[in-house]
């Protein structure tokens, strides 16, 4: 995908319940909490699709993947109650696909999580394969309306914005971040601002090369 574009392009994909994998817990990035943090109801709506993924070699089973992040202490309650159950059948809300973003021999896994009722993205995650055969989380953005993207190798989070006048059903555009990973971190290099209305991003990075997050 073209740089920009690919957050824009995951988000049309939100329905998507695809496969996933088992995080480790260590190196996280944490970007904020869903938890008690409302989303506006339709942002992100999606059709269910079948998985495209599902049973690929390089994503692991849904299964695992839900398992791990019910399990793991630092995801937000809003994500494991949303996981409780499957949406339909053995569906679950989330969106996996692999991703080569750290450098590491085996491909990394990014992970969205969703609502079941209009698939607005609360939970972005990525997870990278440690020597042990299981995985690290690395990532972790838990701000509502969000979705995480590979943008030509780099990772790519998007947030959905909201004028006051929009209605609930169009935001008029989305906050940018973009990370490149170095030190076994992801460190952010640039963010702007996406208008869905004007052809132009007001961009910016963080000064002197500096994580803005710490």
């Amino acid at each position: 995908m073209t740089r920009g574009g690919a957050a824009t392009a995951g988000v049309a994909a939100v329905g998507l319940l695809l496969a996933g994998c088992n995080p480790g817990g260590e190196g996280v990035r944490p970007e904020g909490s869903a938890t008690g943090t409302p989303s506006p109801k339709g942002a992100l709506s999606a059709s269910p699709s079948p998985a495209t993924t599902a049973g690929s070699k390089k994503v692991p089973g849904v299964k695992l993947l839900v398992k791990q992040l019910k399990d793991d202490p630092t995801v937000g309650a809003e994500v494991k109650k949303t996981l409780a159950k499957p949406c339909s059948g053995n569906e679950y809300p989330v969106d996996a696909s692999p991703a080569r973003l750290t450098g590491s021999g085996s491909p990394d896994v990014i992970v969205n999580v969703m609502t079941c009722a209009d698939s607005t993205g609360i939970g972005a995650y990525v997870f990278r394969k440690r020597d042990s055969g299981d995985y690290a989380t690395v990532y972790r953005n838990e701000l509502p309306l969000v979705f995480a993207g590979d943008n030509d190798g780099e990772l790519e989070v998007t947030q959905q914005t909201y004028d006051a006048d929009d209605d609930v059903c169009c935001p008029s555009g989305e906050d940018v971040r973009e990370y490149r990973w170095s030190k076994d971190r992801f460190t952010e290099y640039k963010r702007f601002h996406r208008s869905y209305s004007k052809a132009t991003d007001d961009s910016s990075a963080p000064p002197d090369g500096t994580d803005p997050e710490g």
